[in-house]
């Protein structure tokens, strides 16, 4: 029977059989034509060949099923978990609410001896809905990061155009000498602040929310890279490689690694409200966020002082020298796993926001105030827009300037042809080892045989062995197979000197 609160207490034995039939036939119908949803979009990006966007598909299906996973393991250990018992005076520290105990009695056994839960069996409840809200937030900053950058790069493809033009030859002719400082990159960068690290770090900070990434800086940068890595006139498509490059290390921020789940844990620790969380928690991602845009316009002024150092003339366009030196600890993709976690903790707070909306209304304990909720909602909006359509294109553009070049230089279809290659030539080096191996014990049976007056020969067939010998009369050597040493046909002189690698040699 159900109880006084409503039934919310009902047991299987208790709920009608075809309650429990609906909800499980809707629960399967939704979660396979998500299933096939996912199937149908592998299946186009394979058609498209856009490899390392089908890896990512991948990486999200399998952080999904982790965090599946880890919502089954709580409902498993529920009972467990609750009948933990700790002392009361750590039960009442580090509280999200001040001055407030749970709705819900401990259980019995830890009342019994003065104690209380670890978590409530009503927690453990509360914390796998949480987890299904992180899930969904990953998913959809995830989309949302992806859409916006490949919208703001596909604009490159104009630019990228235009190197093939007689207008963008002329005006890089190798021939032509001019000043540095006369050059459209060289009047961006070489200013009066750009000597000073205190005057152009404030500029740096700024001009990551005035277009990003500039035409003059794309070619410029584009230029350098192709010198570096190709042979001259070169016509090699930037723009291409750069989104391949790209979706290769989206693979990376959609990902859920150990560390992250560690910061995880942090934030969720950190909610207590003796932190006062509010009013700095939210600004962590947005703060490192515009420190690695900062760090990004500055490295393109970097590479344009360090080649002024050099010299102040040139001839044709501007040449920037890759070289990892000019990142953080000379690792370009430190600044990947940054915005990797950036990313991550903004899903994990929109997350935690809506889900407290959601179970506890919106004014409660975890943002009892208007400005808490204003920011907490306006760094999950600012924080993807930032992330994908100015923070990730300037990263997928200056990060190809460290010293080495990235297999996604190639296209996918090149890629597979240079994997079935070296199958291929891997194939044919064992194939002529072991031809040569054939060979050389060839060699070593004909001097047997010319230093012996017996006839060696050697049995290469591993179905039918095969004897030579020689006749009475002194003919050619005739064929003799198993079926005649079974018949008793000179069983005498059939006598097995050995075995090579699998193949026997016989006298006879």
């Amino acid at each position: 029977m159900a109880d006084e609160s409503g039934g919310e207490s009902a047991t299987l034995e208790t709920t009608p059989t075809w309650a429990v039939a609906t909800v499980c036939f809707i629960l399967i119908a939704v979660s396979i034509l998500i299933e096939h949803g996912l199937h149908l979009l592998a299946k186009y990006l394979g058609k498209k060949r856009r490899k390392y966007l089908l890896q990512a598909l991948n990486k999200i299906k399998s952080d999904l099923m982790l965090l599946g996973f880890i919502s089954l393991l709580l409902t498993v250990l529920e009972k467990s978990i609750a009948s933990i018992c700790i002392p009361e005076g750590a039960a009442e520290s580090f509280l999200p609410c001040k001055s407030l105990t749970s709705d819900e009695e401990d259980e019995s056994k830890c009342q019994e001896q003065g104690k209380a839960s670890l978590m409530s069996r009503l927690a453990v409840q509360q914390l796998q809905m949480l987890i299904f809200f992180l899930a969904f937030f990953h998913v959809l900053s995830s989309f949302l990061t992806f859409s916006l950058a490949t919208a703001k790069m596909k604009r490159w493809e104009h630019w990228e155009a235009e190197t093939r033009t007689l207008e963008y030859q002329f005006s890089n002719d190798p021939r032509r000498f001019q000043f540095i400082h006369q050059t459209s990159f060289g009047k961006r960068h070489l200013k009066f602040w750009s000597e000073r690290r205190l005057l152009r770090l404030p500029v740096n900070f700024l001009r990551q929310f005035f277009g990003s990434v500039y035409k003059v800086d794309y070619l410029t940068l584009r230029h350098g890279f192709i010198t570096a890595h190709f042979a001259e006139g070169s016509n090699f498509d930037f723009q291409k490689y750069l989104k391949r490059a790209f979706e290769k290390d989206f693979e990376v921020v959609v990902g859920m690694r150990l560390w992250i789940w560690i910061f995880s844990v942090l934030f969720i620790f950190f909610n207590a409200y003796v932190f006062h969380n509010y009013a700095w928690l939210p600004f962590i991602p947005f703060l490192m966020l515009l420190v690695v845009g900062t760090k990004l316009q500055s490295i393109i002024t970097k590479m344009c002082l360090d080649s002024s150092d050099k010299s102040h003339v040139i001839r044709g366009a501007l040449l920037v020298r890759p070289s990892d030196h000019f990142f953080w600890f000379d690792r370009p993709k430190l600044l990947l796993h940054l915005m990797h976690l950036i990313s991550f903790q903004n899903s994990f707070q929109l997350a935690f926001f809506t889900w407290s909306w959601y179970k506890f209304g919106l004014r409660s304990c975890f943002h009892r105030e208007t400005e808490d909720i204003v920011i907490r909602l306006a760094m999950g909006v600012v924080i993807p827009i930032l992330c994908g359509y100015v923070t990730l294109p300037l990263y997928a553009l200056v990060t190809q300037m460290g010293t080495s070049m990235g297999n996604s230089v190639f296209p996918e279809r090149v890629v597979g042809g240079l994997k079935r290659w070296h199958a291929k030539a891997r194939r044919n080096l064992a194939r002529r080892n072991r031809n040569l191996a054939l060979r050389s014990l060839d060699a070593s049976v004909d001097a047997s045989v010319e230093s012996s007056p017996s006839f060696a020969t050697l049995d290469a067939s591993p179905s039918l062995d095969i004897d030579y010998y020689q006749s009475d009369d002194g003919a050619e050597p005739v064929e003799r197979s198993y079926e005649d040493n079974a018949a008793g046909k000179r069983p005498d002189q059939h006598q097995k000197l050995g075995s090579f690698e699998g193949f026997e040699l016989n006298r006879v």
